[in-house]
């Protein structure tokens, strides 16, 4: 399977009675999760790191097929420089292992401080981890990483160790008219979108807008490339974020649909089998 679909996280009470059924209790959410989506961002890691007995509890909950994307500790990432933390993230990966083949790429997201003038630091960092033979994408933060010449200098360093590069797309909420809800979302950097790939696969994370019209264009759009890196053998894995977290679901569904009905080569979300398909959806 080259193409998983899902959302930031699993453990979300806000989607009982919609996504999971009603009366679902906590520690049933990722196994009725993995039942619907194939892929999740796992942004718990991101601020705390679980340990074996869950990890290993994780795997046997899950079906063949699904993988976690999982983002390192903030700890690791957001305090200092990234060679300091390299023993911690390699660490990191082997508690992660009991995963098997339900570890997806591990995601390393930089805080907006982290410049282009640590360059000499990341590459370090990223020769480290090459060793491990394990994948992963790395998120961006710095506007500088997007004005020559530090953009094509980050590209030619993930190419060269087949490190991944994670596209994240914010133009969703930051179009249309001022909405209260959208202020939270909208710290995330309003930054130029990468539509370029650096190894054999791609972390996408789409951060949509509430009104599911809006997010139209930018999705006809990824869809547009999803296809050509499908048909190129890469693998893509597409996160679906909204302000109002109870839309993820349904907005990564359709998207889905929109990728279905677009003639892209994608699996059968597994949501779908457990109800009838939906029909087709309407903006309006």
């Amino acid at each position: 399977m080259d193409f998983f679909l899902g959302c930031a996280i699993w453990a979300y009470k806000g989607w009982v009675g919609e996504f999971y059924p009603q009366g679902t209790r906590q520690p049933d959410f990722l196994q009725l999760y993995s039942q619907r989506f194939t892929t999740v961002e796992g942004n718990t890691t991101f601020y705390a790191v679980p340990n074996q007995e869950t990890v290993t509890r994780w795997a046997t909950e899950i079906p063949s097929g699904f993988e976690f994307c999982l983002k390192l500790p903030r700890d690791f990432t957001h305090k200092g420089l990234l060679q300091l933390h390299i023993s911690d993230s390699l660490n990191f990966l082997q508690q992660m292992r009991p995963l098997n083949q339900h570890l997806g790429p591990i995601f390393a997201q930089l805080p907006p401080s982290y410049s282009p003038a640590l360059l000499d630091d990341l590459t370090i960092f990223l020769e480290a981890w090459q060793q491990t033979g394990s994948d992963l994408a790395l998120e961006v933060r710095h506007r500088d990483w997007f004005v020559e010449p530090h953009a094509s200098r980050l590209t030619t360093l993930l190419k060269r160790l087949g490190i991944g590069r994670v596209l994240l797309d914010t133009r969703p909420i930051y179009t249309g008219d001022e909405d209260p809800q959208l202020q939270s979302e909208r710290r995330k950097p309003k930054l130029p979108v990468e539509f370029s790939l650096t190894a054999p696969f791609s972390l996408i994370r789409f951060i949509s807008h509430p009104d599911l019209s809006v997010n139209q264009v930018f999705m006809e759009e990824w869809a547009t490339y999803i296809k050509q890196w499908l048909e190129a053998k890469t693998r893509v894995y597409f996160f679906v974020h909204c302000p109002i977290e109870e839309r993820s679901p349904s907005t990564a569904r359709y998207f889905q649909q929109l990728l279905e009905d677009s003639g892209v080569a994608v699996p059968p979300l597994p949501w779908n089998n457990l109800e009838t398909p939906p029909n087709q959806l309407s903006l309006f």
